[in-house]
């Protein structure tokens, strides 16, 4: 790790006449945590930005007399979170959307969920909240109930101000909230000249649950479960979040043998969600063949995954102090077994659809997301790595056993649906060679070790890099072992507003297959 860029910006910030305290906490590491005024958060986006920094979260708590805000920032594998606090009757804070594109929805949640108005943030709409609460209702507030405030019915959302374009032949299309198949809800307004996209609007927010909310007061086995049910897909990688900050605000330590066995999880179910994935990018063309191949190498896989861990989808076998199950010889010789089997058929299968000139025309140059929106936006994950981001918190912010394996990151420049695809299968393959590697250096002894609850005020800050990239998770402990505050960043936050990009010049029937190369989480952005 390479903080050398966080020590030159805090002798920026002096040169600003900025004056930025760096407070030690361990919980925090491997981020470093500086103090600042509110007046100089808006000079602290401006100069992070200038020495290239990336935004990666925000995020903010009530303490009773002042709200807190903290954002973090990473190069170079290096993080930075800083602190500010307003007062909780004036919350009022510069943005740092007019330098990072990427800060818009999480300051826009901000605002809707604890009162914090940005003075200079360009789109003042709320974004979370829609109509199921009052003005003045501030769901992240401690006097907030848990339960809310029953008003009756919520109102429809109809009146959210959609930009609009004008002009000859320029028509909309609004697509869901409700849509026709099973994917959760979310609303996509176009703007088209005849099948030409001008411009499309998401508006996301309709399966908001309230995980930060409920998760007040919980002990951490009950954070563990709640996390894991952020997003079905990423159960594993969110629980793995969680965990880890709780376990680095407690200064807990993780048998060796329990964090192989996570890492054996997150790369088993990376594959899976990359081989359901591809699968459903081919159908979206159309590509039928290509779709039910890969999505029976998806069930082939989850069955393994079920006969090994107790559950398809690997939900709460991560735990707070280790992992809830353990493997055997015989179950790590059928992973084996099953990668030595398939891997000729991945790649047999992706040989056929590079080949497939049908395939070609409607992927190649499709959805085209450059290397400079995609550095705006912060994309992480495959979104990134196929427009030239070359980032994976497994090599660059490396967490156990990660510190001790070969990382394999595939990237690739050109930007488009066949990059998505293509990032998607050589990430395949890397972790089939991560999971040989652990497999078969499996360390001996136990898979948990008993919690103890840290001190009130102890707070922790976990980093994983999941099947869709970097997720990041806060977590601060009150009395008794409670969790006073929970935050997880799913990579959906910066990875969906980059769909309103690349689908722009392209043609409305392409944009289901922008749309599912992106495969942002709705369940993991509407918290």
């Amino acid at each position: 790790m390479n903080d050398a860029w966080i020590t030159a910006l805090l002798a920026q910030l002096a040169a600003h006449d900025v004056h930025a305290d760096e407070a030690p906490e361990p919980g925090l590491a491997p981020a470093r945590l500086i103090r600042l005024a509110a007046e100089d958060w808006g000079t602290l986006a401006r100069v992070a930005k200038a020495a290239g920094g990336r935004w990666v979260a925000g995020f903010g708590e009530d303490n009773g007399e002042e709200i807190v805000i903290n954002a973090c920032f990473e190069k170079h594998g290096a993080y930075l979170v800083a602190r500010t606090q307003v007062n909780r009757a004036t919350p009022i804070l510069p943005s740092h959307t007019p330098y990072y594109p990427g800060a818009d929805r999480p300051e826009r949640h901000a605002q809707d969920m604890l009162g914090i108005a940005f003075s200079d943030h360009p789109d003042a709409r709320r974004w979370s909240r829609h109509q199921a609460w009052q003005d003045k209702d501030f769901p992240l507030r401690r006097d907030f109930p848990v339960a809310g405030r029953a008003v009756g019915p919520t109102p429809p959302d109809d009146k959210y101000r959609f930009l609009q374009a004008h002009g000859a032949g320029v028509y909309e299309i609004p697509v869901g909230p409700v849509h026709a198949g099973i994917i959760e809800p979310g609303h996509f307004r176009f703007q088209a000249v005849g099948e030409t996209i001008l411009n499309l609007e998401e508006h996301l927010g309709y399966v908001h649950k309230g995980i930060e909310k409920i998760a007040e007061g919980r002990d951490a086995a009950g954070l563990a479960r709640l996390a894991a049910r952020i997003s079905g897909d990423t159960t594993v990688a969110h629980g793995w979040a969680a965990c880890m900050a709780m376990e680095r605000a407690a200064k807990h330590e993780v048998p060796a043998r329990a964090l192989a066995l996570r890492a054996l999880m997150c790369e088993r179910e990376r594959v899976a969600n990359h081989l359901g994935d591809i699968g459903a990018i081919l159908n979206d063309i159309a590509f039928t063949f290509g779709f039910y191949q890969f999505g029976r190498l998806r069930e082939d896989w989850t069955r393994v995954s079920q006969q090994t861990f107790g559950h398809r989808f690997m939900m709460d076998c991560v735990i707070a102090g280790g992992v809830g199950v353990d493997i055997n010889d015989a179950h790590r010789s059928a992973m084996l077994h099953q990668m030595t089997k398939m891997r000729p058929d991945i790649e047999s299968l992706m040989a056929i659809v590079e080949d497939n000139a049908s395939v070609e025309d409607r992927i190649d140059t499709t959805g085209y997301l450059s290397p400079e929106q995609a550095k705006d936006f912060g994309a992480v994950g495959y979104v990134g790595r196929a427009s030239n981001i070359d980032f994976d918190v497994r090599r660059d912010a490396p967490y156990e056993p990660y510190d001790r394996l070969q990382v394999d990151v595939p990237v690739y420049h050109y930007g488009d649906v066949a990059a998505r695809t293509k990032v998607r299968f050589h990430e395949i393959l890397a972790s089939f060679k991560l999971i040989e590697q652990i497999v078969n250096a499996l360390p001996e002894g136990l898979i948990a070790t008993a919690w103890r609850n840290p001190a009130a005020g102890a707070e922790g800050l976990g980093l994983v890099e999941g099947f869709r990239g970097e997720i990041l998770t806060y977590v601060r402990f009150g009395d008794d072992g409670r969790i006073a505050r929970f935050y997880p960043r799913d990579p959906s936050w910066l990875t969906w507003p980059t769909l309103e990009k690349l689908v722009r010049d392209n043609i409305v029937p392409d944009f289901p297959v922008c749309n599912k190369s992106v495969n942002g989480s709705y369940s993991g952005h509407d918290l």
